[in-house]
């Protein structure tokens, strides 16, 4: 056992072992909470591994520490509660019992039964994740390291406490815990554990596509996420979880002109986009910016290689992709804005740009103006310094000028200086078409410069279309 020194560990974890005492029970801190103390990395959810029988003393935690939000699993001998310490500071706490995993070949749901603390550890998904902290007072602090996981937690590895083809196949969604660690924590997978992801990843398909998701999110949350979407496509994964995006690796040549490979490329631009936001919508969309592109791809001998309405065509396949990831909807329409108009600032940069252009541009984009802008910087990757300092130089020319435009803050909000209930109040209709119609011109009428920003001229304004759309035609 190694002991574990000059490391915080919270009050209560000590609390829960002095209770652990008086039951008479062994009680382990086990998982990612002693992985992150180690690592200095910040955490709150706690998971307890009892020998014996977890479900009498998760009640006595709760009551004795004035728990809340108690949820108990009695089959799985599993509870869960929330618990609060002295500096009011709160964790989620988890105890489960020791136990040992069996599994079918076409379920990840294990035939669970109780084990010992080897066996517990032994199942874990990775040797990081396979230590346990004592908390009883006889050899409390005591880390017990079966798997040499503190070994690799200092040599940023990643491996298996058993054979990776056995890890993977008991539980297929590790092969994106890997991914995800590789990730998230700058780690790096150990060869036999790639092959192994290479080998298993079809079996990825009989995992939930929600738990999936759910640690894809936390690739996309990684500090550099593509070291995780790498992984994910060179074992094949990416290709079984999310084949659109897959389909964008490769180059083609025709007459010596190739195009670049557009997977990678995207790679680097979520990336790009992770060093300045922690937006996990704004990096979705810098995945799907060019989904299209594999679809639209066209050579012709006087161009060469085209993408056309691959922005268009793009905001079809993300709908199609937030549907069977089973991906929140609320997000949908700022991703498939985002990739409608990622390439609007472009040409913007390259040209005399007028004010009804700047207009158009941040009334579509409206508060997500600074998001579509920090995309279309990410998605500057070239290799040539002079091209991508000249291009960076044309967007710093945009937002200037956006900055200069008069509309810029009631225009990014999406708020016309009258509402569509000002429209029926001023002319006394009701809601339909016509009213439509009517702000609809108002709104390009201010966009296109013909009238200012002032709800007196908007007003002004609408009473002439109004008269204008009314009004009878003279007899002939």
């Amino acid at each position: 056992m190694t002991t574990l020194s000059q490391i915080h560990i919270p009050e209560i974890l000590y609390r829960i072992g002095d209770l652990a005492d008086k039951s008479n029970i062994n009680c382990y801190l086990v998982g990612g909470y002693v992985r992150d103390m180690i690592m200095q990395r910040a955490c709150t959810d706690i998971d307890i591994m009892v020998i014996g029988d977890p479900v009498p003393f998760a009640k006595a935690v709760c009551e004795e520490l004035n728990g809340r939000n108690f949820v108990l699993f009695e089959r799985f001998r599993t509870a869960q509660l929330e618990i609060s310490d002295h500096l009011q500071a709160t964790f989620k706490v988890e105890l489960v019992g020791a136990r040992k995993e069996s599994y079918n070949n076409d379920s990840r749901k294990p035939v669970t039964l109780i084990g010992t603390l080897d066996d517990d550890l032994s199942r874990r998904d990775f040797t990081i994740n396979a230590l346990a902290l004592v908390l009883n007072s006889d050899g409390r602090n005591k880390i017990i390291d079966r798997f040499n996981g503190i070994e690799d937690i200092e040599s940023c590895i990643l491996r298996t406490p058993l054979d990776p083809l056995q890890t993977f196949s008991d539980d297929p969604l590790r092969m994106m815990r890997a991914a995800r660690f590789g990730a998230q924590l700058e780690f790096n997978l150990l060869p036999e554990v790639v092959d192994a992801m290479r080998t298993m990843h079809e079996r990825i398909r009989i995992v939930s596509i929600e738990r999936v998701s759910h640690e894809f999110f936390k690739i996309m949350l990684s500090p550099r996420p593509s070291k995780g979407l790498i992984l994910l496509y060179e074992t094949g994964l990416l290709k079984e979880i999310m084949p659109e995006v897959a389909a964008m690796a490769g180059i083609e040549q025709v007459d010596g002109m190739g195009h670049k490979d557009t997977l990678f490329h995207t790679f680097q631009v979520i990336d790009n986009v992770a060093v300045h936001s922690n937006n996990l919508w704004l990096r979705i969309a810098a995945l799907l910016h060019d989904i299209a592109k594999p679809a639209t791809k066209r050579f012709t001998k006087s161009t060469g290689w085209t993408f056309h309405g691959h922005d268009a065509i793009g905001v079809r396949i993300v709908a199609k992709i937030f549907k069977y990831m089973r991906w929140p909807l609320d997000p949908l329409d700022y991703v498939q804005k985002m990739v409608r108009l990622h390439h609007r600032p472009i040409p913007l940069s390259k040209e005399a740009i007028t004010d009804s252009a700047i207009r158009r541009l941040m009334f579509d984009t409206g508060e997500d103006l600074q998001d579509l802008m920090n995309l279309c910087r990410a998605d500057v990757t070239s290799k040539n310094p002079r091209k991508v300092s000249r291009i960076m130089s044309n967007f710093n020319h945009v937002e200037k000028k956006i900055a200069n435009v008069s509309e810029k803050d009631q225009l990014a909000k999406w708020r016309p200086p009258i509402s569509g209930e000002d429209i029926m109040d001023s002319l006394g209709l009701t809601e339909g078409k016509v009213v439509g119609i009517i702000k609809k011109r108002m709104e390009n009428a201010i966009i296109d410069g013909h009238i200012p920003y002032d709800r007196n001229a908007a007003l002004d304004y609408i009473r002439e279309v109004f008269r204008e759309i009314t009004s009878t035609p003279p007899a002939e």
